[in-house]
């Protein structure tokens, strides 16, 4: 499913928060100006404290958002280790299958972690790439299997083949739980939840000093800008391969330079 926020920049995402915040701000710096001269003291200490309150309202909604966004960045960073143990393990097991279906078994998984390295680059964004990465990986997962199947055929050891079977299905869900977690996002109803406590929270205070006399001082526009910028982070955390936040795909790599050294090992001492 297609979601606004994973499809635009996040440049223009830091943008659309910061000038709806300061016109939110603005807004309610001329209404409580127009009504500073009919308001009673009462009435600014009762507006002070509902700002309290909404402010208060939006830490909330901010930190239970936050919360959520770093929870499913883990499982994301987590998802890339499983996935890069799954696939190494499978391929020092690959070792011990006999001659006739270990090059083909070797070679099959060289080319897997290729081409999981190259779908961990592909951006959310890019629905087609990403729809092409998901064929490219069903087709080598269905190799993969065939090949584990040929194993079992030609040496039904579960010492040596049974093994490789078992780590080639590790490694095949590995790779949908990686996906599963990239499409798990923090619900969009939240999000706009927290959207409108920051143009809320923005309001009541141009709203308050507009009632006390004054134009928001530039501490307010600080404070403004502090909290524009955690929900920026919130949001970009929530992005995977989108934003400014990415999720490392050091395990990968490394198992891929890991394989292709042992690979180049292998034929330099086969010559």
């Amino acid at each position: 499913m297609q979601e606004l926020t994973y499809d635009l920049p996040g440049g223009v995402i830091a943008a659309v928060l910061f000038v709806s915040t300061a016109l939110a701000v603005e807004i309610g710096y001329r209404l409580g100006a127009r009504m500073a001269y009919q308001t009673e003291e009462a009435m600014r200490a009762h507006v002070r404290t509902i700002q309290g309150a909404i402010l208060g309202i939006l830490a909330i909604v901010l930190g239970f958002t936050l919360s959520l966004a770093l929870q499913r960045y883990d499982s994301r960073c987590e998802a890339v280790v499983a996935e890069a143990n799954a696939i190494g393990t499978a391929y020092l097991r690959a070792q011990l299958l006999p001659a006739g279906v270990k090059e083909k078994a070797l070679g099959g998984l060289r080319a897997y972690v290729d081409l999981r390295v190259e779908a961990g680059r592909a951006t959310l964004a890019d629905h087609g790439a990403r729809q092409a990465g998901e064929r490219d990986t069903a087709a080598a997962q269905a190799a993969l299997w065939d090949i584990a199947r040929r194993a079992v055929a030609f040496d039904p050891a579960p010492v040596t083949s049974g093994l490789f079977v078992q780590a080639v299905n590790d490694a095949i869900d590995s790779a949908s739980r990686r996906e599963a977690a990239l499409d798990r996002h923090v619900p969009e109803a939240v999000l706009i939840l927290l959207y409108a406590c920051l143009l809320l929270a923005g309001g009541i205070v141009g709203y308050t000093t507009g009632i006390e006399g004054h134009r928001p001082s530039l501490a307010g526009y600080l404070l403004a800008a502090l909290i524009v910028v955690l929900v920026f982070i919130t949001l970009d955390l929530d992005r995977p391969r989108r934003g400014f936040v990415h999720v490392s795909q050091k395990p990968l790599l490394d198992l891929q330079a890991q394989v292709h050294s042992r690979e180049n090992a292998a034929n330099a001492s086969a010559r």
